[in-house]
């Protein structure tokens, strides 16, 4: 019965407003504008360009999203008929042709900011999510987290269903490729640094990349990015430490955000035939000999809902993340650097770090 109605949560919450891929120029000066380019696998299909069909060919564009003026702090307020007083909106999409157009347009944009605002924030979209859900998502956590830097999604082949888990999952392999391609681009127009944020099944994703990269040279997953966080990621433990384990070196600064609330991803595992993913891990003794940082925010999950988006949904840890310092001191493996974040529970178990945060710790600050 448990699963029966975590499932009707899934699909509840997916027959929530969802947005199409409508432009809406007019609306560029109602609300709070956020650029974010993108490079898409997904195909047009019968519906909108960037569809659920798979595309070997990556398609690129450059995009903006307008957050509406009375935008609550962690939510993305959508609607298939949107109101830009009330909405997100995509005000711009305008295709790139190609590759080298695409990198020439990224090094014209790093060239012109300021040397330390010269990062790429990447962002890895999740399962059941479509082409605009995932650049609205985006653009709420470049707004409420105040990151600067430039903003460059992913959007692989989700069919964006809550009941096409296994399509999703074959995408994730599909999507590679264009993953790995698209560090390699970032790179090349120069960028300053790579801050690649996955979420879900996108986490699965970035791994996947990470041991594809590591195959052809073991250091280029380092070398190519210098932070990654995995937020409620999709993935078997046991994978992940067959991921990791072919991973020589690792982005410098590497986290996976945990909550042991997470309803979808309960249920992802029970109809995996799981105990639970490495995104609701329930104890630390699960990846206490691994060297990475865990961060537990279960403490921060809206008693309501799925409690899947916690880390970019929670207006409390928002506040605690904004300044990108505080992240990426939490993200490095050395105790001494998260000094930032005032009263937390830090636990110590073989190699892994377990950072226990509780609205106790916002309160403190």
């Amino acid at each position: 019965m448990r699963t029966i109605a975590l499932i009707l949560c899934v699909l509840l919450a997916a027959c929530s407003g969802r947005p199409g891929e409508t432009v809406m120029p007019l609306a560029a000066g109602v609300g709070q504008g956020v650029p974010i380019y993108f490079a898409s696998t997904r195909g047009a299909d019968d519906g909108p360009q960037n569809g659920i069909a798979r595309d070997r060919q990556t398609e690129y564009g450059a995009a903006s999203v307008s957050i509406p003026p009375v935008h609550t702090v962690g939510k993305v307020e959508a609607a298939f008929n949107a109101d830009p007083n009330r909405h997100f909106v995509l005000t711009d999409n305008t295709p790139i042709p190609d590759r080298a157009a695409f990198r020439a347009t990224l090094r014209r944009q790093f060239a012109a900011m300021p040397q330390g605002d010269r990062q790429a924030i990447v962002f890895v979209h999740g399962f059941n999510t479509n082409f605009t859900e995932g650049l609205f998502r985006h653009a709420q956590i470049m707004a409420d987290f105040e990151i600067s830097g430039v903003a460059v999604s992913y959007s692989w082949p989700s069919r964006g269903a809550p009941l096409a888990y296994a399509y999703d999952r074959d995408s994730v392999l599909f999507a590679r490729d264009g993953l790995e391609a698209l560090i390699a681009d970032l790179r090349a127009a120069g960028a300053s640094g790579v801050f690649v944020l996955a979420h879900s099944m996108g986490a699965h994703l970035t791994m996947e990349t990470f041991r594809q990269m590591a195959i052809a040279d073991p250091r280029e997953p380092a070398r190519s990015v210098d932070a990654t966080a995995l937020m409620a990621p999709d993935i078997d433990i046991d994978l992940f430490r067959s991921q990791l384990t072919r991973i020589d070196a690792m982005p410098r600064d590497f986290a996976v955000f945990v909550s042991k609330r997470d309803r979808a991803l309960a249920l992802s595992a029970r109809l995996s035939g799981e105990r639970n993913k490495l995104g609701n891990v329930r104890s630390i003794d699960q990846v206490a000999d691994l060297d990475i940082v865990i961060v537990d925010v279960s403490e921060f999950a809206n008693p309501v809902g799925l409690g899947h988006q916690t880390v970019v949904s929670s207006p409390a840890l928002i506040e605690l993340f904004r300044n990108v310092d505080s992240i990426n001191s939490l993200l490095s493996n050395d105790p001494s650097g998260r000094a930032g974040f005032g009263q937390r529970v830090v636990l110590t178990a073989q190699e892994a770090t377990a950072v226990i945060l509780s609205p106790v710790t916002v309160l403190g600050n």
